[in-house]
C-alpha cells in the first residue's frame, strides 16, 4: 500500500471553513486571500471544507480566493468532504436527510469539489459519514480510481468508529490517512472506551471537530481553576483546551471552526505548551464534575 501523506503530521491546528459564510467581510476573494496568507504566514497550511458548508458556498468562496492569487495553491493542503444530503437538498418525494456513499456519487461529488475550489487535486478526500447502504467493493474502488487518476491525494473517513473503518480498509490497497470526529474536553467518551487507541493501533491520525466543545467550555471550567491554570501556564480557556487535546497519545489535530485571529493565536499558544499531568487530569474532572476513579 502507498503510504499516507505525512502533511497531516506537521501541522498543529486545522482551519475549519464551515462559518466562512458568517464572515460576510471575508468572502471577497481578494480579502479571503489575504486571510489565508496571513494564516500560512503562521504555519497553518490545512484547510478543511466539506460539501454542506454553506451548501457548497464556502467551497465556491474559497476556490475563487485561490483563483486570485494562484500563488497561494501551492503553499497550503485542503480537506473535503461528501456524502451527507441535508433534507432540504433532498430532491425526491421524501426530503429527507441521509447519506449517500455510492461509487457513482462519491465519483461526481469529486469532480464538483475540484471545479469548486478550483483546484487540480484534492489532498484528502473524506467520506462525511458511515452509510449503512454503503457497498465497500465499489465505493472503494471508485476512490482508488480518483487517486490513480491524480484527483486525489489520499483517503479518509469522517465520523467513523473502528471497525466501520476497518471494514472499508479491508476493501481497498490505500492506506485511510485519517478519521475526523468530534474530541475535546468537553467529549471525551472516545478517550476512554478504547476508540483512542483503535486510532492508534490502525495508523489514521485523529482530526478532532469541536476541539472546544462548541464554545461551552469556558463555562463549565470555574473561574478559579481557569484563574490558577492561566498563571502556570499563561493559557486562556481555549489555549488550555487545544493544549489538553494535543497532549493525548498521536497528539489528535484540532479542526479550529473559528477564524478569529484571536481565537487562532489563543490555539496556537495551546499547541506550543504541556499541561503538568495534575492540571490535565484537573481540567478533565472540572468538566466531567466528577473525580477521577
Amino acid at each position: 500500500m502507498t503510504e499516507p501523506s505525512h502533511y497531516l503530521a506537521d501541522t498543529p491546528l486545522i482551519l475549519g471553513m464551515m462559518r466562512l459564510l458568517d464572515h460576510p467581510e471575508l468572502t471577497a476573494p481578494a480579502r479571503l486571500a489575504d486571510w489565508i496568507r496571513a494564516r500560512l504566514d503562521e504555519g497553518l497550511s490545512v484547510y478543511d471544507h466539506a460539501d454542506i458548508y454553506g451548501d457548497t458556498q464556502c467551497e465556491q468562496a474559497f476556490g475563487a480566493a485561490l483563483a486570485s492569487d494562484p500563488g497561494l495553491r501551492q503553499q497550503l493542503r485542503v480537506i473535503t468532504k461528501a456524502g451527507i444530503v441535508p433534507a432540504g437538498r433532498d430532491l425526491s418525494r421524501w426530503h429527507t436527510k441521509h447519506y449517500r456513499a455510492e461509487a457513482d456519487y462519491l465519483t461526481t461529488a469529486v469532480d464538483r469539489a475540484l471545479a469548486r475550489l478550483q483546484l487540480e487535486q484534492i489532498d484528502t478526500f473524506l467520506i462525511h459519514r458511515p452509510d449503512p447502504l454503503m457497498r465497500a467493493d465499489d465505493t472503494l474502488m471508485a476512490l482508488e480510481r480518483a487517486v490513480d487518476a491524480g484527483k486525489i491525494r489520499q483517503i479518509g473517513v469522517s465520523n467513523f468508529l473502528p471497525e466501520q473503518w476497518r471494514w472499508l480498509q479491508r476493501h481497498t490497497r490505500l492506506p485511510l490517512a485519517c478519521n475526523q470526529s468530534e474530541l475535546s474536553l468537553g467529549h471525551t467518551g472516545a478517550v476512554f472506551d478504547g476508540t483512542l487507541e483503535a486510532h492508534l493501533s490502525d495508523g489514521l491520525r485523529w482530526l478532532a471537530w469541536s476541539p472546544l466543545g462548541g464554545g461551552a467550555l469556558a463555562d463549565a471550567l470555574p473561574r478559579d481553576l481557569l484563574a490558577a491554570a492561566k498563571e502556570e501556564t499563561g493559557l486562556c480557556e481555549t489555549g488550555l483546551a487545544i493544549a489538553w487535546l494535543r497532549q493525548l497519545p498521536g497528539a489528535p489535530i484540532p479542526v479550529l471552526g473559528s477564524m478569529r485571529s484571536s481565537r487562532i493565536q489563543a490555539a496556537l499558544a495551546g499547541t506550543r505548551c504541556t499541561l503538568p499531568r495534575p492540571l490535565w487530569y484537573a481540567l478533565l474532572e472540572a468538566v466531567r464534575q466528577h473525580p477521577v476513579a
